[in-house]
């Protein structure tokens, strides 16, 4: 083990690193966290491992994808705000740019039969996948029964057509009353446990807390009406320039209330979002949606940066005549930037306090009930995607039955990558659908 600590870090470095993650970051929030963990608390030690999880806690009882703000968090205590800022964009700018590159090849290019065909494939799998992850979060957090019928009672309502966020809203209420009448029920779990650390880190268990991240209240209010003010001045100068019912700016609203409702990633609110974008203000199909899913699958960083592709469609379909690519890549900057904002606002502002208060039963009770209540909206999703999927009007599509059947044997008995499924599921696509073995394309 080396016992020598690692030489302060530069903030070009750091930016290097970040943007690498950004080209690399596939597996979904698992995977990313894993590949920060192996990188910078093995290897480069540029954070101790009881940090790395200190954070990493923190960063899952807040809204929004907890990769990404685990980046924009350690670039935080690394390099001050600047550092926080460069961490999160470069993380996600790759994937973004990757998003609209496929959505235009999704729009401009959608029907030829050979695409229709991998994308036969790959729906499927993506309705395994939903369900995987639906399992995997369950069993980490129904830990009683108590949190069981959260989840169960969750389902039923969002199958009923109660709103997403009211659903968030009563799951907070049952937990801050389960955090007075039974806390051990709702006590909160560690998010992950990892082998020993290799050496001194650069931010070490014993390292005082930056100037820059101790908690005050000026800091923190000064802050927080930054971050808002950014949000608030950016939505009034596109619905200045664009009008306040078109797409772009609905876009820019809708997307904002979408980031405060992201507990539990992005599989949790993305039934939100599909009420929203399809069947509010319709700015795609379901069909879309599903493919939408696939393509944020296959990419990397964060998996709610489908919302990109989903303000690209909108864009795409609802924008200004004869110009779709660019209102299609107007919508997709428009998505991603009232669904990530926050997230930066919640670590620059928040992280002082979010720390001072994390083994406050009191506080983190909501939170659970509101984790265990996603695990049903997320199951919910997989009906939601599986009646698009494998009903047709003819019937049952038992070639993507098959197809999902297997993929959720791969992923949940095989632990294979997501990549390899989807990839192995749109070859099965193009071999069905040449072969006549389909009973729809689309």
């Amino acid at each position: 083990m080396n016992t020598d600590r690692p030489p302060s870090i530069s903030l070009a470095t750091a930016a290097r690193y970040w943007f690498k993650l950004g080209f690399i970051s596939f597996g979904g929030p698992a995977g990313q966290i894993a590949m920060m963990h192996a990188e910078l608390v093995e290897r480069r030690r540029w954070i101790s491992e009881n940090r790395f999880l200190h954070a990493l806690n923190y960063c899952m009882l807040l809204p929004g994808p907890e990769a990404t703000q685990l980046a924009i968090y350690i670039g935080w205590l690394l390099h001050r705000v600047r550092g926080g800022l460069v961490a999160g964009l470069l993380f996600l700018l790759p994937s973004l740019l990757l998003l609209i590159g496929l959505g235009w090849v999704y729009m401009a290019f959608g029907n030829v039969p050979a695409v229709a065909a991998v994308l036969y494939g790959i729906k499927p799998a993506v309705v395994a996948i939903v369900l995987a992850a639906a399992w995997r979060i369950g069993r980490r957090t129904l830990r009683n029964g108590i949190l069981a019928s959260i989840a169960t009672v969750a389902f039923a309502a969002i199958m009923l057509g109660v709103p997403f966020p009211l659903i968030v809203l009563g799951a907070a209420a049952a937990g801050w009353l389960g955090g007075r009448l039974r806390p051990q029920a709702f006590a909160l779990g560690n998010g992950a446990a990892h082998a020993g650390a290799s050496g001194p880190a650069l931010i070490g268990d014993n390292t005082p807390t930056p100037a820059h991240a101790r908690f005050g209240w000026r800091r923190l209010v000064v802050t927080s009406l930054l971050g808002i003010a950014l949000v608030a001045v950016s939505w009034s100068l596109l619905a200045a320039a664009t009008g306040m019912r078109q797409p772009l700016a609905q876009m820019g609203w809708f997307f904002t209330k979408a980031a405060m409702l992201t507990f539990g990633g992005a599989y949790a609110v993305l039934p939100y979002v599909y009420q929203g974008g399809v069947d509010t203000y319709h700015w795609l199909t379901p069909a879309q949606m599903i493919d939408g899913l696939a393509l944020g699958e296959t990419t990397p960083g964060p998996l709610i940066m489908i919302v990109a592709f989903i303000g690209f469609v909108g864009g795409w379909t609802h924008g200004v005549p004869g110009a779709a690519p660019l209102s299609g890549i107007a919508g997709a900057l428009v998505a991603a930037w009232f669904t990530f904002v926050p997230s930066f606002v919640f670590i620059l502002a928040g992280g002082p306090l979010v720390e001072a208060t994390r083994d406050n039963i009191r506080m983190t009770a909501p939170l659970t009930a509101i984790s265990a209540a996603v695990v049903g909206v997320i199951a919910s999703l997989a009906v939601f995607f599986g009646g698009h999927v494998f009903l047709t009007p003819a019937g049952v599509d038992w070639g993507a039955l098959a197809i999902a059947a297997v993929a959720a044997v791969a992923l949940l008995r095989y632990q294979m990558g997501t990549v390899r499924v989807l990839f192995a599921c749109a070859i099965a696509g193009l071999v069905l659908s040449y072969t006549g073995g389909t009973t729809q394309l689309l």
